[in-house]
Order: C-alpha cells, then sequence, then structure tokens
C-alpha cells in the first residue's frame, strides 16, 4: 500500500489520483532476507515477532488505526467488534506484531484464501518506529509465516502464493521494501478516488 515515488495527484474536486501496485511471490525461494547490520547492531535483538494467537479486535483495531491514520486507511473503521471478531477467528487469518522491549511497533496481517493464497492484508509500522528497519524484518519475518502457513492449520493446503497490494497514499518506503524482499510487480493501476482522511488517533493540538 505505498510507493517509491508519490503517485497520488489531486484530480477532480474532491478526488485524488492514486496509483495501486500489486506483487506476488509463487515461491518460497523468492523470499530475501533484509541486509544485517544496516540499521545499527541493536536493532535484531531488540525487536520480537510474535504472533497474537487469541484474537482481539481491541488490540487489532488499536495497530489499525495507529499505524493507518497517516495513510487514509480509512476501510475498516466503520466495523464493529463482532465484525472484526469474525474476521480475526477465519482459519488461517493471522496477525504478527513486532514488539520494542515490549511496545508494540507495527504488525503484519495474513489472509489465507482458497487454492493456497495468502494475501498480506496489512503491513506498517507505528509513527514512532519507522525509519529504523524494522520494516524489512518486520516483512520478511511475516512473508516467511506466510508461506509456512498450513504448517499451524489443520487442513489448510500450502502456500503456493503470497501477495499484497500497495498504494500511493501508504508509506514512500514500502514498494521499495517489498521488491527487496523478493515481491514482483504484476499489476498497475491508476484511478481516481474520493479523498479520505483517517481521523486523528490524537486530540488537536
Amino acid at each position: 500500500m505505498d510507493s517509491a515515488t508519490d503517485s497520488t495527484t489531486q484530480g477532480p474536486t474532491g478526488e485524488i489520483t492514486v496509483t495501486t501496485w500489486s506483487l506476488e511471490q509463487t515461491s518460497a525461494d523468492d523470499l530475501r532476507p533484509p541486509a544485517a547490520g544496516v540499521h545499527g547492531a541493536d536493532t535484531g535483538s531488540a525487536i520480537r515477532i510474535v504472533r497474537a494467537e487469541v484474537p482481539s479486535p481491541e488490540f487489532s483495531r488499536f495497530l489499525y488505526t495507529s499505524v493507518g491514520t497517516d495513510h487514509a486507511w480509512t476501510d475498516r473503521l466503520p466495523w464493529g467488534r463482532a465484525r472484526w471478531l469474525g474476521f480475526l477467528e477465519r482459519p488461517g487469518t493471522e496477525t504478527w506484531v513486532a514488539w520494542d522491549h515490549g511496545t508494540p511497533a507495527g504488525y503484519i496481517e495474513l489472509d489465507a484464501q482458497p487454492e493456497g493464497v495468502v494475501e498480506i492484508s496489512y503491513f506498517g509500522l507505528l509513527p514512532g518506529f519507522r525509519g529504523r528497519g524494522i520494516g524489512g524484518r518486520l516483512l520478511f519475518e511475516g512473508t516467511a509465516r506466510a508461506w509456512d502457513l498450513s504448517q499451524r492449520w489443520s487442513g489448510r493446503e500450502r502456500t503456493r502464493r503470497v501477495w499484497v497490494h500497495t498504494c500511493s497514499k501508504d508509506s514512500p518506503h514500502a514498494l521499495t521494501n517489498y521488491r527487496a524482499r523478493g515481491f514482483r510487480l504484476f499489476d498497475t493501476r491508476t484511478e481516481n478516488e474520493p479523498e479520505a482522511h483517517a481521523p486523528s488517533v490524537w486530540p488537536s493540538d
């Protein structure tokens, strides 16, 4: 959900022009780890990536709003608790959270789909944890978990494809991160859509 360059422009009144990129991996061998030591020697040891195994609408909504406010994530804002819980309880849905010294830094959400397909439905970092290389590690670990998803879900066929989409409303680094982890572009679309702003998690100063 973002771009290497800013491709979001003002369209007709009340609309913006948004470019969306869709990327995929079709083999676990496509996945590439981030380079070691680029962002400081302590980053890897400080970060823990753990699956949130108990479905928690409150926690998932916290992650969604805290990460997505800057990127106009609005599609799930109307969801009530029951809808959140129904989504989180679906077989093959997983949330993996990056923790920095016990504090949540970001998350990646996996959505199992038919025929061995897994979508990375959401991925991102809270504002205070960006720019430290955490995103590269979180994306690597989360994608690896998409590839071995069937090992944790009885009756789930093995993963054959992992895919994700990102758009120009998102971070300017995500597309680069996806490509660096071995994702390949398979579709690009540009269209006008209503301009939307996610409400801030903070009151106005």
